[in-house]
């Protein structure tokens, strides 16, 4: 015989514990083993939830929950809207062998009626909901990653070989605000590589070409252009107001001053570096691992390093490598996955073979060690024999 919507709520009832808001908040604040399920859809959760409360819609229960709450034994707590499909939830986990569930009578509405603390999440624009939807269907990005994103500022260190295609990935994945600072023009030979650039925009600064092509792709993202040459003397007030340094420079100097302010701000440090077939990639995160100088405490001679207009490079390698730091720099922002802290990745496109060098933080590094000599930025080019060289 069919069983009417009266019998199932009945059935519900004899099943499974009911308790009011006040008791669900008491039980919440002595007992913080409890996972609250709110059994919504995601525009209801959207609007505002419980503290802590993990959505999952009542359409999907019975296929995700075994994987958002793996351990039967655990406490639940479902709440909905007024109370009605919370019950029929937990008897159904109760039918999947879920051991202690209870349903909040009254809902959410009577949480937020009785005064209790509720909070609301990002609010994401339609366009945005579509736009990012794979990054919502995975459970380590989900929402609330997209909303870190989005909340998220970035500064590139160079718009050319390397920090094109991080700065194309990371506005794709939706990157609130990403400085680019840059003092170089768009040339001929760049776009064997550099692909925020295109033929038209020969001669244009390339900070200028690269907000063209990045608010193209993605007009969620703020893009701060910087005009300028990155020196001792502006680099401080300028990543004051960044969360991640992402170093995609082609010279020494740069990268030895880019390391050196990290430290000094306490910044991450996303590096790439390339040449012909070869490229490395690491996070330098004071505090949590070495910094650039603990692997090379030296600079090469002027004549021992030189730049690809010197020694070329392949066009795709500074995209695979490039790629790899936007991954990093949204693993960072996320909180997620095992960051490059500690560990190089050396990739050799010719022979396909990826080697992970594990790095540890030098006592006698001068930047970063027990008794560092190096408390202030320093004139990099001097430093690293450029103006000799230049001069011969």
């Amino acid at each position: 015989m069919a069983k009417t919507f009266k019998d199932l709520m009945n059935e519900a009832r004899k099943e499974v514990k009911e308790i009011s808001p006040q008791e669900a908040k008491g039980l919440l604040e002595n007992n913080g083993k409890y996972t609250l399920l709110d059994v919504r859809e995601k525009d209801e959760y959207r609007e505002g939830h419980l503290e802590r409360a993990v959505s999952l819609p009542r359409g999907f229960l019975e296929l995700k929950v075994e994987t958002t709450v793996p351990e039967k034994s655990t406490p639940i707590i479902a709440y909905c809207a007024g109370g009605v499909r919370s019950l029929l939830a937990a008897n159904a986990l109760k039918e999947m062998g879920y051991r202690n569930v209870i349903s909040m009578s009254g809902g959410f509405t009577a949480w937020k009626t009785a005064g209790y603390k509720w909070v609301q999440d990002h609010q994401f624009t339609q366009e945005q909901t579509t736009r990012y939807s794979r990054h919502f269907l995975l459970p380590e990005v989900g929402e609330e990653g997209q909303a870190k994103l989005l909340k998220a500022k970035v500064l590139m260190v160079g718009a050319g070989g390397l920090g094109s295609p991080s700065a194309y990935y990371l506005a794709a994945a939706g990157v609130g605000t990403l400085g680019i600072i840059d003092n170089d023009v768009v040339d001929l030979s760049n776009l064997q590589r550099q692909i925020l650039h295109t033929n038209d925009r020969i001669g244009m600064p390339k900070v200028e070409s690269a907000k063209l092509t990045l608010q193209g792709l993605n007009p969620d993202v703020r893009v701060i252009p910087y005009q300028d040459k990155l020196t001792s003397k502006n680099i401080m007030e300028i990543i004051k107001d960044y969360d991640i340094i992402v170093d995609g420079c082609d010279n020494f100097p740069t990268r030895y001053l880019v390391n050196d302010a990290c430290v000094l701000a306490n910044k991450p440090n996303v590096h790439g570096s390339i040449f012909q077939f070869d490229g490395q990639a690491s996070v330098f995160y004071p505090g949590k691992g070495p910094c650039y100088r603990c692997l090379y405490p030296q600079p090469p001679p002027a004549e021992m390093a030189p730049s690809c207009a010197e020694a070329g490079v392949l066009g795709v390698l500074p995209g695979l490598i490039g790629t790899i730091q936007a991954l990093e720099t949204i693993k960072l922002i996320l909180g997620k996955g095992d960051p490059l802290v500690g560990r190089l990745l050396c990739f050799n496109t010719l022979t396909m073979e990826i080697a992970m060098l594990n790095l540890k933080r030098d006592p006698g590094c001068p930047m970063c060690g027990d008794n560092p000599t190096i408390k202030a930025l320093i004139d990099y080019e001097e430093f690293c024999s450029l103006r000799a060289a230049h001069a011969a």
